[in-house]
């Protein structure tokens, strides 16, 4: 991809994410995602309605009237998007791939944290970490992101979830705001992600298509398999073929729901053809 049709890319999605993040998301990531905890900013006189529990009892006694201590919201985060970007993402029968809905959703969150003046971070994994940016402000640090997640090409096509979150637990010492986005066909991430979670704010964020698991009657089909290459001949006419294709994808899509919810972490699953606006909306929402 020339540098042109690359900056063509980034304008668009920043048209797009940035119009999301400034009308829809803002708020709702704001309310979403408190600060730290509270930190001391002044002292004034009590008003009728203030916590007596506030009240700063060594003022009080210096000038005989009450006075109230005030505190602000230690508001500033660190928002981690860790991303995959192995060979399944580069998959899709919609009018859009895989890979391509999880830059618009890593977009968005980044701008909707630029907008409250937080940190965002990136991690693009395989099977291995194939690129870390470490958390910093600013709108051109959100655009360098935006720029990796267009046009980076993985040295592997190959997922390990555990690897990602293992690396994150590494880097990531003060607590963040994480979310974590990929297709998870992918297992054995289970304890590794109730580590990550017990340190982090983490959600994990499946994107499927429905052809991955609902295969259609094709007959016999040339097929690749994206993460190794292998190219082998299916028989999508048989239905215990298109059972056990089901049946593959149904129990990593299982596996997803039940590791994020026994670990404590959030999750949400959308198919590319769904709206992740709405999706992400209600989860906000939810919380």
């Amino acid at each position: 991809m020339d540098t042109k049709e690359l900056l063509k890319k980034v304008r668009k999605i920043e048209i797009k994410t940035r119009r999301l993040s400034d009308h829809v998301f803002g708020g709702e990531y704001h309310s979403t995602f408190k600060g730290r905890g509270m930190t001391f900013s002044e002292v004034r006189g009590y008003q009728f309605g203030d916590d007596v529990r506030n009240i700063d009892w060594n003022v009080t006694a210096r000038y005989n009237e009450p006075f109230v201590k005030v505190f602000e919201e230690e508001r500033e985060l660190t928002l981690m998007l860790v991303v995959d970007i192995s060979g399944s993402e580069f998959f899709g029968t919609q009018e859009q791939f895989k890979n391509e809905i999880l830059t618009e959703i890593a977009a968005t969150l980044a701008f909707s944290a630029m907008q409250n003046n937080d940190k965002t971070g990136l991690i693009l994994f395989s099977d291995e970490i194939e690129l870390y940016i470490p958390p910093k402000k600013g709108k051109s640090h959100v655009l360098r992101i935006i720029r990796e997640l267009i046009e980076f090409k993985p040295k592997s096509n190959k997922t390990n979830v555990a690897h990602a979150l293992k690396f994150l637990s590494n880097v990531m010492k003060k607590k963040a705001i994480v979310f974590v986005l990929s297709d998870f066909i992918d297992d054995n991430y289970r304890d590794t992600l109730k580590i990550a979670a017990s340190k982090h704010d983490l959600t994990g964020i499946r994107i499927y298509d429905q052809a991955e698991e609902n295969i259609p009657n094709l007959g016999m089909v040339q097929m690749e398999d994206q993460e190794t290459g292998e190219l082998v001949l299916v028989n999508t006419g048989s239905k215990s073929v298109r059972n056990q294709y089901y049946a593959y994808h149904r129990e990593r899509a299982d596996y997803f729901s039940e590791a994020f919810k026994k670990s404590g972490a959030g999750a949400l699953s959308c198919r590319v053809d769904e709206s992740y606006v709405k999706k992400l909306l209600g989860y906000f929402k939810r919380r």
